[in-house]
């Protein structure tokens, strides 16, 4: 019951991606061939929603679920492994039509296909953690 409110908001979050057609391989091809303005609308207005909501935040002083302070720690160690990791990923979400979160939501649209995306990413997660300590982080 306590984790109720997530899958609840989890739930509506999918549908509006669906909706949306966020999740569409359709629009992320379109998007990569920069044929559609569609999905650069539609994360433009989520950066854009974000800093507004971080900023509200900053100056709210909101606090976490926790009690603390919500901040955002800094980002002092440079920009190429931001880089190459924003690369990786752009590529698997070229490659396999979908970002982690609408994998899960296209399986629950009957994609099942996505389950083989989700098992490849669950393979590299795990191959991440096994070299983790070996990479220049």
């Amino acid at each position: 019951m306590k984790y109720l409110k997530f899958l609840i908001v989890g739930i509506i979050f999918g549908i509006i991606l669906v909706k949306s057609e966020a999740v569409s391989w359709y629009r992320i091809y379109e998007m990569f061939m920069f044929e559609s303005f569609h999905m650069y609308g539609i994360i433009g207005t989520a950066v854009g929603t974000g800093i507004i909501l971080l900023l509200i935040t900053k100056k709210l002083k909101l606090k976490n679920t926790e009690g603390s302070l919500m901040s955002v720690p800094p980002k002092d160690r440079g920009l190429v492994r931001y880089l190459l990791g924003g690369s990786i990923f752009g590529l698997g979400w070229a490659l396999s039509g979908a970002c982690p979160g609408p994998m899960y939501i296209l399986v629950g649209t009957g994609v099942f296909s996505m389950l083989i995306v989700i098992l490849a990413a669950i393979i590299g997660t795990y191959f991440y953690g096994v070299i983790k300590d070996k990479l220049p982080h």
